[in-house]
């Protein structure tokens, strides 16, 4: 049975959206929440889980407005786990979405592709 997962943003956390069947995951919105290590730690677990099976594909759209060094922190650590798996052989795209004047997210988003070198990570800048 696959995973799914969908949880709706709040105030200081993004929407999630989780289908393993699809090999898919999204992100999107504002993240701050007090405890991020908490707060991602169900995607987390499924992440590793998920990440050491041969899945084949799979694609994360990450489309965050704004999240705080706490989230950074985690997310940075799960694209480094994807980074890794990517080395045998599984196809992993990651989109980082974020609007044309985001001049913030624009960089953190570059400065992530930098980092990665397995998979096919990309910064598209949309019109809002």
């Amino acid at each position: 049975m696959s995973f799914y997962m969908e949880k709706q943003k709040t105030g200081s956390t993004p929407y999630i959206l989780i289908d393993e069947s699809k090999g898919y995951m999204k992100m999107s919105g504002k993240s701050f929440p007090e405890k991020a290590l908490d707060f991602f730690g169900e995607v987390i677990t499924w992440l590793d889980g998920y990440l050491a099976t041969d899945f084949g594909e799979f694609l994360f759209d990450f489309a965050m407005e704004y999240h705080n060094s706490s989230t950074l922190k985690v997310i940075t650590n799960m694209l480094m786990k994807m980074d890794e798996c990517a080395v045998s052989g599984n196809k992993i795209t990651v989109n980082w979405i974020v609007a044309e004047d985001d001049e913030i997210m624009i960089e953190s988003g570059e400065d992530i592709q930098e980092d990665v070198h397995n998979l096919t990570f990309n910064v598209v800048v949309v019109d809002e």
